[in-house]
């Protein structure tokens, strides 16, 4: 799918691959909801699973080449344990830091998932939290943190020191309604997936609202309940459409690109467990013939990152799964 702007660049896109499958355990993913890529490649997700199965709760860290390394992390409220954690971030130095929106904490794990610390405190005063959902970490090292329930933004220094805020409840400009997912341009410029508001809010790196993009709405460039988002090395902007099972990308300038819906054929680590589940694969060939397309589609993709090799990652999240598309810049014809 390519499209065209006067005076930018084309882009093209086509869907690579997809990773993993749906596991509580193991070679594959149970509910991911975040995911964050380290400089060396591996990709850490967020298994949030279900309240009846707290086993699939933890971090399951692997490649986009669908190479499995390890997991870590276990159901509980304890150091290194999680209940409802949201989203997941490394720093410089390779360590993980993940947010959990029942405990109100942010744990700090080594790269190989040992436990270091933690910090955060319930509340809505500065520097408290109440539901901590989207986390990101500046040029400067701190963090800044989608306080989701108390409707705003917040920046710490790496071990917890309140630094600043912004944003109050409410559908103006620089208001929220329970938002959600949050990314990191190269200048530090703040995307909020401003989650109930239908919209993307972009701010600068001090917290001055600049653009909205999108509303309420199934059509281009409208959202149902957005959650995610990402802004890559050229400035585009992919956000996970949740409720409309799609994900959309758009200009720097807040313009459409194009959208995608899922393309995915059955990964490595699928086809393994179809081959020694016979009865999985009858059952796969019968829904096959009622829908050519079923599991090719997204089923709420929630989360959205970009590689250092520009490949774009998307969390699948019903399905269990990461689709993989790449972006292929040329330039246009004039």
């Amino acid at each position: 799918m390519a499209t065209h702007f006067f005076g930018l660049k084309d882009r093209t896109f086509y869907h690579s691959h997809a990773v993993g499958r749906n596991e509580f355990a193991g070679t594959g993913f149970r509910n991911p909801v975040d995911m964050a890529i380290a400089s060396d490649g591996s990709v850490y997700v967020i298994n949030r699973s279900y309240e009846n199965r707290p086993d699939g709760v933890h971090m399951t860290v692997c490649t986009l080449d669908e190479e499995y390394i390890s997991a870590f992390g276990e159901y509980g409220e304890g150091d290194g344990q999680f209940v409802w954690p949201t989203a997941v971030a490394i720093d410089a130095d390779g360590n993980v830091y993940v947010a959990d929106e029942w405990l109100n904490r942010i744990t700090k794990f080594t790269a190989d998932g040992d436990y270091i610390s933690k910090w955060g405190v319930a509340g809505s005063g500065q520097g408290e939290l109440n539901g901590p959902s989207g986390i990101a970490i500046n040029s400067q090292g701190q963090m800044v943190v989608v306080d989701s329930k108390n409707n705003r933004v917040q920046t710490f220094t790496i071990d917890g020191q309140f630094v600043g805020s912004f944003g109050s409840e409410g559908d103006g400009p620089g208001q929220f309604n329970l938002p959600w997912g949050i990314s990191l341009d190269s200048s530090d410029n703040i995307y909020i997936a401003d989650w109930r508001n239908d919209r993307i809010q972009v701010f600068n790196s001090a917290g001055e609202w600049q653009q909205s993009i999108g509303e309420t709405g199934d059509g281009v460039g409208q959202f149902n309940r957005p959650n995610g988002v990402a802004v890559d090395a050229d400035g585009d902007i992919y956000v996970a459409d949740w409720m409309n099972n799609r994900v959309q990308v758009f200009a720097p300038d807040g313009r459409f690109i194009t959208m995608f819906r899922g393309d995915a054929a059955l990964s490595k680590w699928g086809k393994d467990k179809l081959n020694s589940n016979p009865d999985m694969i009858r059952q796969r060939n019968i829904a096959y013939s009622n829908d050519p397309t079923y599991e090719q589609k997204f089923a709420h993709p929630c989360g959205v990152r970009i590689d250092d090799q520009g490949r774009i990652a998307i969390i699948d999240h019903t399905r269990g799964r990461i689709q993989v598309y790449v972006k292929e810049d040329e330039p246009v014809l004039r």
